[in-house]
C-alpha cells in the first residue's frame, strides 16, 4: 500500500474514533474542521436534527484572505466561524479535529474561535 493511501486510511480510522465519542446536540453542538492543502474548512453542526448551524472556509471570498493554506488563514476561518456560531445563538461547541494532528492550522482555528468566544 503506497504512504498516501495508508496516511488517509490511519486519519480515517482516527476521525471515525472520535466521531464516537463526539456527539452534537442542540445545546451544544459539534465544530467540525476539514483541512485539504490549499483550504480549510469549519462546520458547526447539530447531529440531533442533521443540521448545519454555521460553516466558514478559506474559500469565502468575504474574508478576503491573500493566502488560503497558512495559519493566518486558519485564523481568520477561526474568528469567522465563532462570529457565525454566536449569530446562531450557540455558545459552547464540542470540538472536533477530524482526525488531524492537533498542531499548526487546526490550533490556529480552535485557539481564534476561542478568542471569538465560543467555549470548548
Amino acid at each position: 500500500m503506497d504512504r498516501q493511501r495508508l496516511k488517509a486510511r490511519r486519519r480515517h480510522r482516527r476521525r471515525v474514533g472520535i466521531r464516537r465519542r463526539i456527539m452534537g446536540t442542540s445545546s451544544r453542538p459539534r465544530l467540525t474542521v476539514f483541512r485539504s492543502l490549499n483550504h480549510i474548512y469549519a462546520q458547526v453542526i447539530d447531529d440531533m436534527s442533521g443540521r448545519t448551524l454555521a460553516s466558514a472556509s478559506s474559500v469565502d471570498g468575504s474574508l478576503k484572505l491573500e493566502k488560503t493554506g497558512n495559519a493566518k488563514a486558519a485564523g481568520a476561518v477561526g474568528k469567522a466561524i465563532a462570529e457565525r456560531a454566536k449569530a446562531a445563538g450557540v455558545e459552547q461547541v464540542a470540538f472536533d479535529r477530524g482526525g488531524f494532528a492537533y498542531h499548526g492550522r487546526i490550533k490556529a482555528l480552535a485557539d481564534a474561535a476561542r478568542e471569538g468566544g465560543l467555549e470548548f
